[in-house]
């Protein structure tokens, strides 16, 4: 059975001839131990995939995430300079007067001309009609540093699946192409996410209490927007669709507030996606185990990260029990405790042990909880492979301990 079947009958709740692996790997990571520099991996489309397959390979792992969309071919035309300093961190200077930074373990931070920060949205003046709040330079797109949006038109209607140019998907296109044996994931950001970026987070969370009206309208809007880029790659036949709703605990909004603000976009979503025959599944960061239920009412066909305590709130059991049924589930395998800082002992326990209580009627993906940090040792992801191999083979005779 290869890589791509096994996560597939995971997902279908069907018997696989082991718990698959497969694990979001923080792009710092990748930055870090890979022989690329950041920026080729972070804006070249065709390196940051090979650079995923490469990993994929060392690890073992059955499948990749794409969490950055596909770059024109001819980024760096859009480029002024770029510098080295002491410490590594290299500095792009963009046409448009925007500067990015690339440190050596983290995601990239752009900057304006003067190192201010990006423009966000007021909400107690934004027209949610205008498209031109579609275009701040700190709005969403921003989270992959776009500078202004690369070529796409000023005039482009972003609700309009034809509006995202054939880069868009050019990443997840090269994937499939070069190895049609893992699963292949495609992230979108939930409209949620969209709004918490348009506005700032701490902005945003105020104006949902200041003007829910307004962020009605806007959640609208940006709904649209990520069902216009479901349709642009959902065509090309992902294995799976990776919905990122990454502030939507209780750590931030209650569960009054998830049933207003969230599920009716998401599920908006899921229906776009389900349109493909494609299943999606939300990854939602942090303190969820008092909405699992909420999050099922959008439709999805599974939950990422399920971080345990201390991080989060999820017991893989007890999630397990109520929706195993319903949902697969991915990640619980706390990123911080029981990966990055716990030893060689620690760690194989708590693999063994996700293993044991997820394994068993399928429906379950071995999995960091949230992202892999830059600093886990590329040994233990390789070790997480082979206790899956070892314990993680079915039939399961129990449930573990």
């Amino acid at each position: 059975m290869n890589s791509r079947e096994r996560v597939r009958r995971a997902m279908r709740h069907e018997m696989p001839d082991r718990v698959p692996v497969m694990c979001q790997v923080a792009l710092g990571h990748y930055f870090l131990h890979s022989r690329r520099r950041p920026a080729e991996i972070w804006f070249d489309s065709s390196a940051f995939i090979d650079t995923l397959l490469e990993f994929q390979q060392r690890y073992r792992f059955d499948g990749i995430l794409l969490n950055l969309p596909g770059r024109p071919p001819d980024w760096q035309q859009y480029l002024d300079k770029a510098e080295l300093d002491e410490g590594s961190t290299e500095t792009l200077y963009w046409q448009n007067g925007l500067r990015t930074q690339m440190v050596p373990d983290d995601n990239p931070h752009t900057f304006q001309a003067d190192g201010g920060s990006l423009a966000r949205a007021d909400y107690q003046r934004i027209d949610p009609d205008d498209p031109a709040i579609l275009r701040l330079a700190g709005y969403v797109w921003n989270t992959w540093h776009a500078p202004h949006l690369w070529d796409i038109p000023e005039s482009a209607d972003l609700t309009d699946p034809t509006a995202y140019p054939e880069w868009f998907t050019a990443g997840l296109r090269q994937a499939k192409r070069q190895n049609d044996s893992i699963s292949v994931h495609f992230e979108l950001f939930s409209p949620w996410t969209h709004l918490m970026e348009l506005l700032g987070y701490e902005n945003a969370l105020m104006a949902l209490l200041d003007v829910p009206e307004t962020c009605q309208r806007l959640l609208q809007t940006l709904t649209a927007v990520v069902v216009a880029q479901v349709r642009s790659c959902a065509p090309h036949q992902p294995d799976a669709i990776l919905l990122s709703s990454a502030f939507a605990g209780a750590g931030f909004i209650s569960r009054a507030m998830y049933e207003q603000f969230v599920l009716p976009c998401e599920l908006r979503v899921t229906e776009a996606v389900h349109e493909f025959q494609i299943p999606i599944y939300t990854h939602t960061c942090g303190a969820i185990g008092d909405r699992l239920d909420l999050m099922i009412r959008t439709g999805i066909d599974g939950i990422d990260t399920l971080d345990p305590p201390p991080l989060g709130t999820v017991d893989l059991r007890e999630a397990k029990e109520r929706f195993g049924d319903r949902v697969f589930f991915k990640g619980n395998l706390d990123a911080v405790h029981e990966m990055l800082m716990a030893d060689d002992s620690t760690f194989q326990h708590a693999v063994r042990q996700r293993l044991a209580i997820g394994g068993p009627g399928s429906g379950y993906i071995l999995s960091s909880a949230c992202s892999v940090s830059p600093h886990v040792r590329p040994e233990r992801l390789q070790t997480m492979t082979a206790l899956a191999e070892q314990y993680g083979q079915y039939p399961f005779a129990s449930s573990g301990p």
